[in-house]
């Protein structure tokens, strides 16, 4: 997934018919509009139909968002930099996630896109749905929610500089993955999981060696 040249701006083309292109751009207020309701109706579902008590709603919810953390890693080390030779998983791998690499501060393709987004979350409610039967009404909204904030965590990295200085370790952790070693760095909300797998960029190290300056910066995309 290696790209010699990196593009601070433009983005890249996905597919020539226009409405499939169209199909991969969207806007955060575009995916949050269309989730909130979604996961409200599964946890009121999750209390109403299956008699979950609030109490224990609130413990799925937030378990799904603690178990979203490990999935994000999981997914972007092992799904988002799967490595092939074979022509077509390298363009499927492309049109996945390595046009942000070679596009990282394309803004329109930080969230997935509706369509994908809600054909892969299906799929995931199903698979959870196998292993957590009913108490999926409730965990789900939760690992979905962690997937909200991820991706918005996500977009405010490529496009803003960092609002509190305690955040800018989280946001010089990703820039370093795009800019220096694509196979560190895989978490973006946050780096627990690079600390235990071994995967965690030094932040301490070489933080003034000239090579690293324009992965340290947080300029506001132009």
């Amino acid at each position: 997934m290696k790209h010699k040249i990196i593009h601070n701006k433009g983005q890249a083309q996905l597919f020539r018919n226009k409405y499939l292109e169209m199909l991969t751009k969207t806007h955060p207020a575009v995916i949050w509009s269309m989730y909130i309701p979604i996961l409200g109706a599964l946890l009121f579902t999750a209390h109403r139909n299956y008699h979950i008590e609030v109490r224990n709603v609130v413990y799925l919810f937030f378990g799904g968002m603690i178990y979203w953390t490990f999935f994000e890693y999981i997914a972007h080390r092992y799904l988002f930099h799967f490595i092939s030779d074979n022509p077509r998983m390298k363009r499927i791998s492309y049109v996945l996630h390595g046009n942000h690499h070679e596009y990282p501060r394309d803004r329109d393709r930080l969230f997935m896109p509706p369509v994908p987004s809600l054909i892969l979350a299906t799929s995931l409610f199903l698979l959870h749905y196998l292993l957590l039967w009913e108490y999926t009404w409730a965990f789900f909204p939760g690992f979905m929610f962690g997937y909200l904030l991820y991706a918005s965590m996500h977009y405010a990295i490529h496009a803003f500089a960092p609002p509190f200085k305690f955040m800018k370790p989280l946001w010089r952790n990703h820039h370093l993955h795009h800019y220096k070693d694509e196979h560190l760095g895989f978490g973006v909300s946050n780096t627990f999981w690079d600390r235990i797998f071994g995967t965690m960029f030094d932040l301490t190290k070489n933080a003034e060696d000239p090579e690293k300056t324009k992965a340290l910066q947080f300029e506001k995309k132009k």
